[in-house]
């Protein structure tokens, strides 16, 4: 099975101020949403265990997954966690404003 880039956007909120939000976005090669889903719970997982041990966060993987922009102090609202194909916004094929 051919593997694709996928995105997984997840909800974040500062446990310190609750009414800071944001989404932290994953992106990597998978052949379905969920193993998409799984893989950027993996990396986080892996970071954040690195980060609490005090060791380097693991870099890029093979299949391309990561998670160096680690917030400690910040809450992953997995459950609302939503993946699907990356687009990517600069691609000369999804912009209707550029002149040839």
């Amino acid at each position: 099975m051919r593997l694709r880039i996928y995105e997984v956007d997840v909800p974040i909120h500062d446990t310190n101020h609750p009414d800071r939000r944001g989404v932290h976005v994953f992106t990597g090669e998978a052949d379905s949403p969920a193993a998409a889903l799984r893989r950027a719970h993996e990396v986080y997982d892996a970071a954040l265990a690195a980060h609490n041990a005090g060791l380097e966060i693991p870099g890029k993987q093979p299949d391309s997954w990561t998670a160096l922009g680690l917030r400690p102090g910040w809450e992953l609202e997995w459950p609302a966690a939503k993946a699907g194909l990356w687009h990517n916004p600069v691609s000369w094929s999804c912009r209707s404003d550029f002149a040839l």
